[in-house]
């Protein structure tokens, strides 16, 4: 304690106190150092975020480099403050060349720009979700799946075209670019079962998408939670979406409006109704789903 306290004593109590203060300020280069560093220091996170911070802060430094060689004429602070405007433009010029070598075809540009960066996606992360997919064309009128011979082992989400949803010969809805083609499919089973398609699914124009190998992806899963979450939210926003798409097909006689909300209720308000066969085999699906 007492060691402690006389270096404390040495470095404070017995410093020289400042007796007159300089009248005049510091130079301008002096003033635009600390405004960079202020305004620097205000810089974001991601990659452009630390593009923004390293170059406000390598020019303050820089600054105070000249400032300490012309006006102060101190060795030490102009070397340290020259040291630390090196080491920002090498941090600088790495980041740099990171953003410029992350380059993908226009598909994958158009699905980050569409999908992927409003939720905030780096493009590092980005890269390593496209880097586990591939691009597919499908040709019109040919299918991506068969009601009850196509097995699921895979997720792809379209990028182009439009995809017809059939049951049994029957019309559920479309898929449209930037939506999976498979959601329902993927989340209904673990990653250790395996399943067929309940629905036909046919190309109405010529289709490009993305798709994932289901185990190369439920692997990437395990090593990025991250991604994991984001196809999470990804997947349940698209479920939803293709819920009231279908709510908006299924009509019931009589300009009753079937609900996937109440479906209860429906069947206790109208139950001399004849049911359509979409209602019928949504209702199936429903109580599979229960058990």
């Amino acid at each position: 304690m007492e060691r402690n306290s006389s270096l404390w004593t040495n470095l404070i109590d017995e410093h020289p106190v400042c007796i007159t203060w300089k009248q005049e300020a510091e130079g301008a280069i002096y003033h635009l150092a600390s405004i960079l560093f202020v305004v620097g220091f205000m810089g974001g996170s991601g990659f452009f975020g630390l593009l923004y911070v390293f170059s406000l802060l390598g020019l303050g430094f820089l600054c105070s480099a000249i400032w300490a060689w012309v006006d102060v004429c101190a060795a030490d602070i102009y070397s340290w403050n020259f040291v630390l405007f090196v080491i920002c433009f090498m941090q600088f010029v790495h980041i740099a060349y990171q953003v410029r070598s992350i380059t993908f075809s226009r598909e994958f540009q158009l699905l980050y720009s569409s999908l992927f960066q409003p939720l905030g996606t780096s493009l590092p992360v980005f890269r390593t979700i496209a880097l586990s997919s591939e691009v597919v064309t499908l040709e019109k009128e040919h299918c991506y799946a068969m009601q009850g011979k196509t097995s699921i082992d895979k997720l792809s989400l379209l990028v182009s075209g439009r995809i017809r949803v059939t049951v049994d010969g029957e019309f559920l809805h479309y898929i449209f670019p930037f939506q999976f083609l498979d959601s329902p499919e993927w989340d209904s089973l673990r990653p250790t079962e395996e399943g067929i398609f309940q629905v036909t699914l046919t190309a109405e124009t010529d289709c490009r998408y993305v798709s994932w190998r289901r185990k190369k992806l439920y692997l990437l899963f395990a090593q990025h939670r991250y991604i994991s979450r984001l196809f999470s939210v990804l997947i349940g926003s698209d479920i939803a979406d293709k819920l009231y798409a279908l709510n908006d097909r299924v009509y019931t006689g009589k300009t009753y409006h079937y609900d996937i909300r109440l479906p209860n209720f429906y069947q206790m308000s109208s139950p001399k109704i004849r049911k359509s066969p979409l209602t019928e085999h949504f209702r199936n699906s429903r109580q599979g789903c229960d058990k």
